[in-house]
């Protein structure tokens, strides 16, 4: 039995319980969760934002140490140190040899074993396919990567979603070019790894979009050129100056919120695009001016989990990280233990982490 964060009510906390982690089966891997961050999406499954079956166990954005491995794993082996993301891919479908691994329609056995379960046998929902809000998790082993040893346990964890996401979003969904002008609007733990790629990938201009003056001021460290509130009466004219009087060309919206959605496409220049990166909950449908995107030839382009690749992401992000280029310990801005998720959870909620981190003994 391993200790487990539950979420038995959505809206609730989350409660500490002893749970059954299965061994892995044919192509799985079962790690010992060291490191898990605390993502919105997890926020939002807890609260039933895109409904789900409970009880739940979430938490996606992982690191460990793989504990053991099933038949047909050759990648990984007993000991590794790996990070943990919720993009798999079987190889085989029309997504993945298309390269697009986030969008892979194979089947996995995980889905039907249900590694998780309770001191009664009874089934607890896998979330999200990983469930490292927990000491040990049961994944598919497309969803590790092996990691080097000089880098710390909370920092490596980020790399499995709000790294990949962000930086992603960037080179991988839009490939912006040197040169280009770019907002990202939304400077929490998502979209300022939207700026370090941006800033990385040569943009001429990084504006940083954000109600919170501390997120604005921080922004600066991860690439930005200069920082906007969306409130103000000349935020768009003050984008527009910023780019010659045309507008971004690239907007990134890294909240799921319906109104930072729907002011992207003012910010963005003729032939520009706006890049969906954050999820809205279900039945949240923004309002896009249809006529504008068509006679100005926008684009509107969306990015789950950055369109990344683990097998080539996470190695790039890595040494990005050992060259000093990438920064990920600065991340990080608090850590807690498991016994104290909820408290971690109305920390980011609040809006004042950038990315808060379980640490398991």
């Amino acid at each position: 039995m391993v200790k487990a964060a539950i979420c038995r009510a959505f809206g609730a906390p989350l409660v500490i319980e002893d749970i059954e982690v299965s061994p892995p089966g044919p192509g799985e891997v079962r790690v010992a969760v060291k490191a898990c961050a605390i993502c919105h999406s997890d926020i939002m499954l807890a609260e039933g934002s895109w409904g789900g079956v409970l009880p739940g166990v979430y938490g996606h954005e992982a690191a460990g140490e793989i504990e053991s491995v099933g038949d047909g794993v050759d990648h990984v082996a007993v000991g590794d140190r790996v990070v943990i993301s919720l993009i798999r891919s079987c190889g085989r479908c029309h997504a993945c040899a298309s390269g697009i691994h986030t969008s892979c329609s194979g089947d996995f056995g995980i889905d039907s074993s249900a590694p998780l379960s309770g001191p009664k046998g009874e089934a607890i929902t896998h979330g999200l396919g990983t469930g490292t809000f927990a000491e040990v998790a049961v994944v598919d082993a497309s969803q590790v990567v092996a990691l080097p040893d000089d880098i710390p346990w909370t920092s490596a964890s980020l790399l499995g979603c709000g790294v990949i996401t962000g930086f992603g979003a960037v080179v991988n969904t839009a490939r912006i070019e040197a040169g280009s002008h770019v907002a990202v609007i939304g400077c929490g733990g998502v979209g300022i790894n939207s700026l370090q790629g941006a800033a990385l990938a040569g943009a001429r201009t990084v504006i940083a979009v954000d109600l919170e003056s501390d997120k604005r001021d921080g922004a600066f460290e991860f690439g930005a050129t200069h920082a906007v509130d969306p409130t103000a009466p000349d935020a768009v004219d003050y984008i527009k100056a910023l780019t010659d009087g045309r507008g971004v060309d690239y907007a990134f919206v890294t909240v799921g919120v319906k109104t930072a959605i729907e002011s992207a496409q003012w910010l963005v220049a003729p032939g520009g695009a706006v890049v969906i990166v954050g999820m809205t909950a279900t039945g949240v449908n923004p309002e896009i001016d249809t006529t504008m995107i068509a006679d100005s030839s926008q684009r509107i382009l969306g990015s789950k989990m950055g369109s990344g690749r683990l097998a080539i992401d996470i190695p790039n992000l890595v040494d990005l990280y050992a060259q000093g280029r990438l920064k990920l310990d600065e991340l990080v801005s608090d850590t807690y233990s498991l016994d104290d998720i909820n408290e971690a959870i109305a920390s980011t909620k609040a809006g004042s982490a950038r990315r808060n981190v379980i640490v398991f003994e």
